[in-house]
């Protein structure tokens, strides 16, 4: 039973309640001025995709957290109904932003930005009440969960991304309905831009991938239910309580298992179609170029956004005060195809005037911040070529020895591991085969399969 219940966290801490007194469930962002809200349905005219999640990743101390403000402030300036989400107790924020955040959230810009603080022991409390509210109808616990009291609760290692996702897809709504909602749940559908200024770079990538992962184990595990005496008496009761809790019922008879079962792997599936969609979802690369640590891990997280399933849409850094030299083309070249651009000095002592900000920002930094085009298109993570019987793997940061490759069931399968990542990759049927030879070449891992 434990393990099942790890292996569904993703689904089970995805939605949270708004049966929850918190003020994070109950609260409704304010009206937008008149003229506001005219850009943001007009923006909203020319994107039928929804809600667009961004987040920043980098070295500790290169400037994500600035980076995530400055893009906030900017996207609101330009009309869009903004949320900013931050998850740490670093007082960065509170500073430039000139206010305590916590998780009531404070307005700015005449409500076109909003601003909040995810604090998990806050939001540990949502899915309790939502699994005890099923609880109550099913009978699965027979009264064992009343005794549990949700401000009791603490919080224990992976509560903090998977409350996060939680909070992400409340704003953003990446599953696309396919979770229950109860009492009012249109706060996502007011905003067009959701910026996520998270935890580790690594928290971020291992949360953002969680859905194809969670996928192979969901997979795994049902045929393995589905195979032992235990599983077939244990699992339908459940499955009934998860989805009787989080899975929106629909119209009609209850869900068979199978049915369930289907509609988790559905969920995950649109999840990880939105982390690679950059309509929906962009990743912004953080660096330093003063300091060649700070730059080869910003293309080392490159390389760990494209094993995750994550689409990097740029890389940005702070200027310094002085700072009027054109970037080094060894940088750009570095980083290319990829966009790369400085934002402006900012002083630590006030809050700034953000509106200056803004007009010393540069054209080609508002480019990348907007998601307009690339010069150059970036590799897709994962390619084929059936006529060479060879897969592409797009990693940049690494080289051949940081990347270890392995064969299961038959050899339809080619598993990667990378930056203390694993993914699975499902060759197609006419590509089957062993693993002949493989090398680097322009950021990319092509491998060769030979048929057996």
């Amino acid at each position: 039973m434990a393990p099942f219940v790890l292996l569904l966290q993703p689904l089970l801490l995805i939605s949270p309640s708004s049966s929850s007194q918190s003020a994070f469930s109950q609260w409704s962002p304010p009206r937008m001025p008149c003229l506001l809200r005219k850009r943001t349905l007009q923006w909203r005219a020319s994107s039928e995709k929804g809600t667009k999640l961004i987040t920043f990743v980098g070295k500790g101390g290169s400037g994500k957290t600035v980076s995530a403000i400055l893009a906030a402030q900017y996207y609101a300036s330009n009309g869009l109904r903004t949320c900013l989400l931050i998850q740490s107790q670093d007082p960065t924020a509170d500073v430039l932003l000139g206010v305590k955040l916590g998780s009531t959230p404070s307005s700015f810009r005449e409500g076109a930005l909003t601003a909040l603080r995810l604090e998990t022991t806050k939001m540990l409390i949502e899915p309790l009440a939502q699994i005890r509210k099923a609880d109550a109808r099913l009978n699965f616990s027979q009264g064992a969960l009343d005794e549990v009291v949700g401000e009791e609760l603490s919080v224990l290692p992976g509560m903090d991304s998977l409350l996060a996702l939680g909070a992400l897809e409340r704003f953003a709504d990446f599953v696309g309905g396919l979770f229950k909602r109860v009492g009012k749940t249109d706060d996502n559908k007011d905003y067009d831009v959701v910026v996520y200024d998270g935890l580790s770079s690594e928290e971020i990538f291992r949360m953002f991938g969680s859905a194809e992962r969670a996928r192979w184990y969901l997979s795994r595990f049902r045929s393995i239910a589905e195979k032992t005496d235990a599983g077939r008496v244990t699992l339908p009761s459940v499955l009934k309580l998860i989805e009787g809790a989080f899975l929106d019922e629909g119209k009609g008879t209850p869900r068979s298992t199978n049915e369930i079962w289907e509609a988790g792997d559905r969920i995950l599936s649109r999840v990880v179609k939105t982390f690679q969609d950059p309509q929906r979802f962009s990743c912004f690369l953080v660096t330093n170029p003063c300091s060649q640590i700070a730059v080869d891990t910003a293309l080392r997280y490159w390389g760990c956004a494209a094993q995750a399933g994550v689409y990097v849409a740029g890389a940005l850094y702070p200027k310094l005060a002085t700072d009027t030299a054109p970037l080094p083309s060894t940088i750009e070249e570095g980083f290319s195809p990829l966009r790369i651009s400085g934002i402006p000095f900012l002083s630590f002592e006030s809050p700034p005037d953000w509106d200056e900000v803004i007009r010393r920002m540069s054209q080609q930094t508002k480019d990348i911040l907007d998601g307009r085009s690339q010069a150059k298109p970036i590799p897709p993570p994962v390619s084929f070529d059936q006529s060479a019987r060879t897969v592409t793997l797009f990693l940049p940061g690494f080289n051949k020895s940081d990347v270890k490759l392995s064969q299961w069931r038959g050899g339809s399968e080619l598993l990667v591991e990378a930056g203390d990542q694993r993914r699975s990759v499902v060759l197609p049927t006419a590509m089957r085969g062993k693993v002949s030879g493989a090398k680097f070449q322009e950021n990319c891992l092509v491998v060769t399969v030979k048929p057996r």
